[in-house]
């Protein structure tokens, strides 16, 4: 009897046998980290996972989707994101290097399925090294989609860099067009800086040029038809994100935010949004086709509206997160991580026993939102101490 590898809807685990299983270190973490989610459900390897079946969880999702933090730090302080002052950041032998960073996206791919990588932050474009490092990834993979989601600051200066390291496309995280408002979110006058970066990422072809947009009421709101225009004008897909619990500050509240029914009431006024008609393939945005409604048959772009709160896909979510350090985000929600980089940097651990700590990690992925249902906003929902920058997105 084989495990049961399908999607189902998120409730039953798969079924669990099998022999050949991967094994590894799942009971000595030295740092204490790894023992919540494997030592809590099981190690992958028990419930009959084999190598080859990849990062599957407890409830029939397999990960394939890489997210890998290159660092914590950032050169803005968004106020969903960070505090005014910033936070204490890591030490530098503290984060994975380069040759782990690599080492590690191999490990995903060739053992474990992973078929796409998105490198996150922090701001990947504050490390020195980044255009190696995806240079070193694109050499291993030919053929892997590597993109990164970036604020696009310095951009300018490094697009055809990465460009020509093997960088795929990037996401730009820009919440508003006009300067004051620019700069009270982010806390920094920067916007001529980061739109020169989105221009010269268009200029050298870094693929689809996705933008990220976080609406807060009272602040951008009003602003989405503007950006959407803008977005729809210059080629580029737009990504409403409704504002998560993972802010520093712990402001967020259940009430205050705006939900994806406000985005898409708001950018009806000005436009026609039909469903996209591709299939969504565990992506988490939902997309539309955009109309003008002056032109009403002519399809002038994509949005996609992120609606992790009020509408929740967390049934087939296909994520897997690695943190700066080198810990394993089964969920972005978890209160659980498990410690990759100390065994990376064992004398004589190999890549099977990174590959099924791993497993364990994932195996252990709690349901939704960091807990056994969705909920962001519930009385029972706790949030993590973890902010979005220190997670990696």
């Amino acid at each position: 009897m084989g495990i049961q590898l399908g999607m189902p809807s998120i409730g039953s685990p798969p079924s669990a046998a099998g022999s050949g299983c991967a094994t590894g270190s799942t009971a000595d973490d030295a740092a204490g980290s790894h023992a919540g989610a494997s030592e809590a459900n099981g190690s992958a390897a028990a419930a009959g996972v084999r190598a080859a079946d990849g990062l599957l969880d407890r409830y029939g999702r397999r990960a394939t989707d890489m997210r890998l933090s290159l660092t914590d730090k950032c050169n803005l302080r968004c106020t969903y994101c960070m505090p005014a002052e910033g936070l204490d950041w890591l030490a530098k032998d503290k984060v994975l290097s380069g040759a782990e960073i690599v080492r590690l996206v191999r490990i995903g791919v060739d053992e474990l399925g992973v078929r796409e990588l998105r490198l996150t932050g922090g701001e990947p474009l504050v490390r020195a090294d980044l255009v190696d490092i995806v240079a070193g990834i694109r050499s291993n993979h030919p053929d892997l989609p590597i993109s990164m989601t970036t604020n696009g600051l310095g951009l300018d200066k490094k697009a055809q860099a990465l460009k020509d390291a093997g960088l795929t496309r990037i996401n730009v995280s820009l919440d508003s067009l006009h300067p004051d408002t620019f700069a009270q979110l982010t806390r920094r006058p920067f916007l001529p800086r980061v739109l020169a970066g989105v221009e010269e990422a268009a200029r050298v072809g870094l693929g689809l040029i996705k933008i990220n947009a976080v609406l807060m009421r009272g602040i951008n709101d009003v602003e989405s038809p503007d950006l959407l225009e803008w977005a729809v004008s210059h080629g580029f897909e737009l990504r409403f994100i409704e504002q998560m619990p993972l802010d520093a500050d712990h402001g967020w509240t259940r009430d205050g935010m705006i939900s994806a029914a406000e985005i898409r009431g708001w950018l009806e006024r000005d436009f026609i949004l039909t469903p996209d008609p591709r299939q969504r393939d565990g992506a988490p945005a939902e997309r539309w086709e955009v109309r003008r409604r002056s032109a009403p048959d002519v399809v002038a772009g994509i949005v996609g509206i992120i609606a992790s709160v009020t509408e929740p896909f967390c049934a087939d979510c296909r994520r897997t997160r690695i943190t700066a350090e080198g810990k394993v985000r089964s969920c972005l929600f978890s209160h659980e991580e498990t410690d990759l980089l100390e065994l990376l940097r064992t004398p004589g651990s190999g890549d099977a026993e990174v590959a099924a700590r791993w497993q364990d990690a994932m195996w252990g992925k709690p349901k939704a939102h960091g807990m056994d249902h969705t909920g962001l906003g519930d009385a029972d929902y706790v949030q993590p101490d973890r902010t979005m920058s220190a997670i990696g997105g």
